[in-house]
């Protein structure tokens, strides 16, 4: 199955509210149904009903001008899905441009809402970057709960697949359950995982890391962390001194800092990159869940806001349910938009 067609099938809450919400925004103005010219012109008796099947004429699809009061529906209905005020307002206003007073059907209206979402989210589609550095260090930040062990587990289970060493630190010392979960995916990857003893200081875990890994002339390094947000104090200053320690081994790590956020937590995520990015100097981000929520949108909101590059997605559990961020797929799967 293609990442696509899962993305597909995974996102049927997202994808299944707005398409629901936008056949009643059509459907709101039945005097504005369309005529199928090729029906109307049979006779009563094979233009509908089982006659009509058998030709082949199916009746036709609903079609509403485009007007103002339909815009504000739409508006409404992508802030429903989490797009946030502020993007589903530019979303619509662009989707009205050279578009008032057509009449669109729920098709058109989808592929229409894809191609505008691409649009916002294509500037910040980007990969992991990879440098020459060895190693590469890559701080992963995130609240607890949000995948981000899951996440370090899967990118280092397929960097290790395309030819890198790899090399994990399991950095959340303060969770026995994190370090076990990263043992698991390091010893299915082929991956070791440095840990340290339960409430170590996770700083001097990130030096013996670093350290292990220019020995070693490992490729990446990816270093767990902590994210208790109802601290934010000691989790700033614990943040604060790893990147301190890292760097008197490498003045230029970490290389990356990757936000893992949560798609089930909707506008919540905002936040939560509003906070890291004051606790951390975050590089780009990870989407997780996004199998399990209707508020999908809030990834275009993100996108939208921030610009921060957007390096994958995540809809499961298993490796390759976690694929590098395609702008137009990720459109047409939120929409429901068929290729």
């Amino acid at each position: 199955m293609s990442f696509f067609k899962k993305l597909k099938d995974r996102m049927f809450k997202s994808s299944s509210r707005l398409e629901e919400g936008l056949e009643a925004v059509v459907d709101a103005a039945p005097d504005l149904v369309a005529v199928d010219t090729t029906v109307a012109a049979l006779p009563p008796a094979a233009g509908s009903g089982i006659f009509g099947r058998i030709l082949g004429n199916p009746p036709a699809a609903p079609r509403r001008a485009l007007d103002d009061q339909m815009l504000e529906q739409l508006e409404e209905l992508l802030i429903s899905a989490d797009m946030g005020v502020d993007t589903a307002l530019r979303v619509v206003a662009n989707l009205a441009e050279g578009r008032m007073g057509q009449r669109m059907s729920v098709p058109e209206v989808k592929s229409a809402l894809a191609a505008e979402i691409t649009r916002i989210m294509e500037p910040v589609a980007r990969p992991l970057p990879l440098y020459p550095q060895k190693p590469q260090v890559v701080l992963v930040v995130g609240v607890n709960g949000s995948g981000k062990t899951t996440t370090i587990g899967k990118l280092a289970s397929q960097f290790r697949a395309a030819g890198k060493t790899v090399m994990i630190a399991a950095g959340d010392t303060f969770r026995a359950a994190a370090v076990e979960q990263l043992q698991v995916w390091g010893a299915r990857a082929g991956v070791p995982v440095m840990t340290a003893p339960e409430g170590s200081d996770p700083a001097s875990l990130a030096f013996d890391a670093i350290t292990r890994a220019q020995a070693e002339g490992v490729d990446l390094l990816m270093i767990d962390t902590a994210g208790r947000l109802q601290n934010r104090a000691d989790l700033m200053e614990e943040l604060s001194k790893i990147v301190r320690v890292i760097r008197k081994k490498d003045p230029t790590a970490p290389h990356n800092t990757l936000l893992v956020l949560d798609a089930t937590t909707g506008q919540n995520a905002v936040g939560q990159v509003e906070i890291f990015r004051k606790l951390a100097d975050v590089s780009g981000l990870v989407m997780t869940k996004l199998d399990g929520t209707a508020k999908g949108g809030v990834l275009v909101a993100l996108a939208d806001r921030f610009g921060l590059p957007i390096h994958a997605i995540g809809v499961g559990e298993q490796i390759d349910d976690l694929q590098p961020f395609d702008p137009e797929e990720f459109a047409r799967a939120l929409t429901g938009a068929v290729d």
